[in-house]
């Protein structure tokens, strides 16, 4: 959520960052119209209970028919105002929570993904002597994997991982875990289950409220608006919610580890085969929180890039970084890099990694500051990165390390967590 007063002093700033994500500007109008009828009901209402308070001092003192009459006066005004005020700041926050976050400068303007721009590109794409499968053939033929099952069971793409498949997506997900444990993250196993609050913070509601899974209300739960998280980023963003931090503890460094749920409503048609776009899975997610301090964030998100990175080199994945357009970043994002590894069986780049700055957008929704050096309050910057999504990683993984004969050698640094280095068909 972006600071009213920012709103009100950058109006062409936020109607053109409005644009640019693709969004309609006029919400920045409805926004400061809304906003100046509520500061207009708030002057009026405060001016009515001064008046009343001072008539009810005097009242104290001499009771008198005259000024009985004008407390009642002003009450019946109050008492019309007092719901037209309330009304209209329930209509302004919904208005405010519309209205993206601005990219920064350095953002490149552009409608969609054809307008990102390839940031660089580490490694070579891998070489066969031999005509390579993709990750379904390679996993059925080993039995790793059972897509029909997983549709009869769990509908559309639904999947069963087995066998050596399980312990190869352990591995991934201990070798990224003890990866920022050693970095200084706290590992976090957090709660998928979370109120619609949650999301609201994030920024995932109003505008993702499509691709989230909501239960069915539950009426003996007054509090029964719950939704499955798709990243760990969600109840991540809300542990210090209504909190004030110190500066001295900053930046807090979390790394959560979860199954994800995604509804993927705007993608059917795309990657229907194979386990590239599913509905559930897990994923380490890595989430920063630091001063309200732009060169920070910008040192944070970098830093965040490298660790991504440092995984899809330790693996030997080819992969490239993009400096994602204003029309492909998110609402809630003020910058974004995405990481995209080579998967062979797709003959392309598949998204591994996600990278965001999200300045104080989230910490305003969430109502996170810290306590400054100087004694004031700020709201903290907050940014967030992927460390190792299980299926992508298992694709890139079992495509790039394939073998003549549909084998899968298991990269190295993954072989003390899996204990074997060729996964090969046992049955």
């Amino acid at each position: 959520m972006l600071d009213i007063q920012f709103i009100r002093d950058n109006q062409d700033k936020v109607k053109q960052g409005t644009k640019n994500k693709n969004l309609n500007p006029e919400i920045v109008d409805r926004v400061l119209e809304t906003d100046e009828k509520r500061r207009q009901l708030i002057a009026q209402v405060e001016d009515l209970r001064s008046q009343r308070n001072r008539l009810n001092t005097e009242l104290k003192k001499e009771r008198s028919e005259d000024l009985i009459q004008q407390s009642m006066q002003l009450k019946v005004k109050l008492q019309d105002l007092e719901p037209l005020l309330k009304q209209t700041e329930t209509s302004f926050t919904d208005l405010l929570l519309q209205v993206p976050n601005v990219p920064l400068d350095e953002v490149p303007i552009g409608k969609d993904s054809s307008d990102n721009v390839v940031y660089k590109t580490v490694g070579k794409k891998t070489k066969f002597d031999f005509v390579p499968k993709d990750h379904i053939n390679l996993m059925q033929d080993l039995n790793l994997l059972d897509l029909d099952r997983g549709a009869k069971v769990a509908g559309f793409r639904g999947y069963f991982l087995k066998n050596d498949a399980v312990l190869l997506q352990n591995a991934l997900m201990q070798y990224a875990l003890k990866k920022f444990i050693d970095k200084g993250y706290t590992p976090i196993i957090p709660p998928v289950i979370d109120r619609r609050s949650a999301f609201i913070n994030t920024g995932h509601l109003p505008w993702g409220a499509r691709e989230g899974y909501k239960l069915a209300a539950d009426e003996t739960d007054p509090d029964n608006d719950y939704f499955l998280a798709g990243t760990a980023e969600v109840p991540l963003v809300s542990y210090y919610a209504d909190e004030v931090l110190n500066e001295k503890d900053l930046p807090i460094k979390m790394v959560g580890y979860s199954p994800c749920f995604r509804r993927e409503i705007g993608n059917y048609g795309k990657d229907t085969k194979g386990i590239y776009r599913v509905h559930e899975f897990t994923k380490i997610e890595q989430v920063v929180i630091c001063k309200n301090d732009l060169e920070e964030s910008r040192y944070w998100h970098d830093t965040m890039l490298t660790y991504s990175e440092e995984i899809l080199q330790d693996l030997g994945i080819h992969y490239r970084v993009l400096l994602m357009c204003t029309g492909d970043m998110g609402e809630p994002q003020a910058k974004k890099y995405d990481i995209e590894s080579w998967m062979p069986g797709r003959d392309d780049y598949g998204e591994t990694a996600s990278d965001s700055i999200m300045t104080d957008f989230q910490s305003r929704r969430a109502n996170i500051k810290y306590r400054a050096k100087d004694g004031s309050l700020k709201y903290v910057h907050m940014l967030n990165n992927t460390a190792a999504p299980s299926a992508r990683l298992l694709i890139a993984v079992i495509e790039n390390y394939q073998q003549v004969g549909g084998t899968i050698k298991v990269p190295p640094v993954l072989v003390p967590y899996i204990g074997k280095e060729v996964i090969a068909n046992e049955t």
